[in-house]
């Protein structure tokens, strides 16, 4: 069978603490492939992704591109990816050893019997260190557990929760076929990943691990909310093209439970995006730009996704207020969330 997974790693600038998430990759021994990208960082990192390439030659490539941002990292992943599955795993976050092993055998156990599905779901951890909190997110409720399943099994997701990239093991063949390509130098790009793949996923297979360990609390993440705020037209952008991966016509032709889930999605990227936009308090004027532009963009292109987005999910209520009441509501649901997350 070769490589049973591929693990790709964007880095930048990531010498202080990629190493962790490395060691964590490479309990999986040679049924791994591990692709570090050192993306045009200034600090050790490239080297450090050369010495593990040298030291594990037939596990660890070492990637050197110039800087294209995490989304090109990504990328150069998927290029290279040999194993039959694929997961990103982000150089300040790690992969749980034991749960690990669990997925492994679960993917050798279905190839034995022939029934490899197109995606393994998993649970995924917040941790903060420094608080020594964690807050972990599962799937039990939207799931059935312990065997392979379609979309007509898949319960009603709630209020914030989507599958992340952080949940998903994807068939790198899958991710290939529906013509996955990240774009560069923007930020909160993994909700495309998450996004775009799903009505080419036939199968799936939810293992209730807490496999993916996901670290917050330094000041640059790029969900701290001095940095979602800044950074607000990126996640417009992306969200921009998660809508205009799939018009509405199109969501009307999936199967009912992966339309829904597919509309909740974008309702909840939506929500992000007035969230980021209505968030700052500079260029108030080119904020309030910005929402208008992105909705005027939506119903050139597609009216009844607009109609939807505008008068039916949600945000529904919310885009009709004045923006300085938008800013009221979006700022108490990050706090909210934030809190409940622990991630502030």
């Amino acid at each position: 069978m070769g490589k049973l997974i591929t693990f790709a790693v964007p880095c930048y600038n990531s010498a202080a603490y990629m190493r962790n998430c490395i060691d964590s990759l490479l309990t999986a021994g040679e049924e791994a492939q591990i692709v570090i990208v050192n993306d045009g960082s200034s600090d050790e990192t490239g080297a450090i992704a050369d010495e593990y390439a040298a030291k594990y030659p037939t596990i660890v490539e070492a990637v050197q591109k110039e800087n294209g941002g995490h989304g090109s990292g990504v990328n150069a992943g998927l290029d290279r990816a040999q194993g039959v599955y694929f997961k990103v795993v982000d150089s300040d976050d790690r992969l749980d050893p034991a749960s690990l092993a669990t997925l492994l055998s679960r993917i050798r156990a279905d190839d034995a019997a022939d029934a490899l599905p197109d995606m393994y779901v998993t649970n995924y951890v917040y941790e903060k260190p420094s608080e020594n909190t964690s807050y972990p997110r599962r799937y039990e409720k939207n799931f059935p557990i312990g065997r392979v399943f379609g979309w007509e099994s898949v319960r009603p997701f709630r209020f914030s929760n989507v599958l992340l990239m952080h949940s998903m093991v994807v068939r790198t063949q899958v991710l290939r076929d529906c013509g996955l390509r990240l774009p560069e130098h923007s930020f909160y790009v993994d909700n495309i990943f998450a996004y775009q793949p799903m009505p080419h996923i036939r199968t799936m297979f939810y293992l209730d691990v807490d496999l993916y360990r996901y670290y917050i609390g330094r000041e640059d993440q790029s969900v701290s909310r001095k940095n979602i705020v800044a950074r607000y037209k990126q996640q417009v952008g992306v969200t921009d093209i998660m809508i205009r991966c799939y018009r509405y016509e199109e969501l009307r032709a999936m199967h009912p439970r992966l339309r829904r889930y597919m509309k909740h999605d974008v309702n909840v990227l939506m929500c992000l995006s007035l969230m980021f936009t209505t968030g700052g308090k500079d260029d108030l004027k080119e904020r309030k730009a910005t929402l208008r532009r992105m909705w005027s963009d939506i119903r050139k292109e597609d009216r009844q996704m607009y109609n939807f987005l505008r008068y039916r999910s949600y945000i529904a209520l919310i885009c009709w207020m004045p923006f300085s009441w938008q800013r009221f509501f979006t700022t108490i649901g990050y706090y909210y969330f934030s809190k409940k997350l622990k991630c502030s």
